[in-house]
């Protein structure tokens, strides 16, 4: 097995401009932020991005005016609300929007984890057009009329995850919810970048393989990032920052202060530097939970 582990920084760095970027995790879990943070940080610009049910990614995305389309199923702040910077840079028509049903973007995400071109779905009238990518197929079987939703061929996909080892095989807690699709994103991956909330021996890996989801074979570069997905939750590990999700959509409601809210996010060194610049150790520890 070759040694994957690579700096943050050098593992954005190889994610180009006018890029098709599939970005992982629900809600307000697993969002990979310090990958999110450090694209920003590095001026990449003119992103496509692909999404499941996204809300601090795609709404930071947005506001660092780098997004030249979004697809997926949701982008919102779940119970605390709408995603200020995402709604607004829709509304100012900064970049193209495709709303997708869930059985859409499954089906997409689907069709490339089995190497398919496309995937049929039953349609949903007044939702999925067929100048929208869609197109009617009938069933060889039965003769229904279905829609086939092209695979989605993001160029690279980001994901942050629980743990891993040097050699790019990540692992699920014994405990986890598992309400998104990063399996699924990771199967289908051209390119592959992880970022973990802890490096382990692989041996501590190879000793409960069956928890192993994403396999070396599969990740193109791992990146440590202790509380990667901050302010947001990371399940088993932390739950999300309330304190700092406030703050943060009290400064969307008007450009300019977020704009001064993304640059203190961006000041600094190292993701590391910057999570205990802007929560501290303390307020950190406090968010952490025991895995049951």
């Amino acid at each position: 097995m070759r040694d994957k582990l690579t700096p943050l920084e050098q593992a954005v760095a190889s994610i180009p401009s006018c890029s098709t970027v599939a970005v992982g995790g629900s809600l307000l879990r697993r969002q990979p932020m310090a990958l999110v943070r450090e694209i920003l940080r590095q001026g990449t610009d003119r992103l496509s991005i692909m999404t499941w049910a996204s809300s601090l990614a795609a709404d930071l995305l947005a506001a660092g005016g780098v997004l030249r389309s979004w697809e997926g199923i949701y982008v919102g702040f779940w119970w605390y609300g709408l995603a200020p910077n995402f709604r607004r840079a829709v509304q100012w028509g900064e970049f193209t929007v495709q709303d997708r049903s869930e059985s859409y973007m499954t089906a997409r995400f689907r069709a490339a984890a089995m190497g398919l071109p496309y995937l049929p779905v039953a349609p949903i009238p007044g939702i999925h057009s067929i100048r929208h990518g869609v197109q009617e197929v009938t069933c060889p079987f039965t003769g229904q009329q279905l829609h086939a939703v092209p695979a989605a061929e993001p160029e690279v996909t980001i994901l942050h995850a629980y743990r891993g080892d040097r050699y790019g095989n990540i692992a699920w807690p014994a405990h986890r919810d598992s309400d998104d699709l990063d399996l699924i994103m990771a199967s289908g991956a051209r390119r592959l970048i992880v970022s973990v909330e802890e490096i382990v021996p692989h041996e501590q890996i190879a000793a409960m393989p069956n928890l192993t989801y994403i396999p070396h074979t599969k990740v193109d570069m791992i990146c440590q990032a202790r509380f990667g997905a901050w302010p947001g939750s990371c399940d088993t590990r932390y739950d999300e920052d309330a304190e700092e999700l406030k703050r943060w959509l009290a400064a969307g409601r008007d450009p300019q202060t977020f704009a001064d809210y993304l640059g203190g996010l961006l000041a600094g060194g190292s993701h590391a530097q910057m999570i205990e610049e802007l929560a501290g150790a303390q307020r950190l520890s406090s968010l952490e939970v025991s895995e049951r």
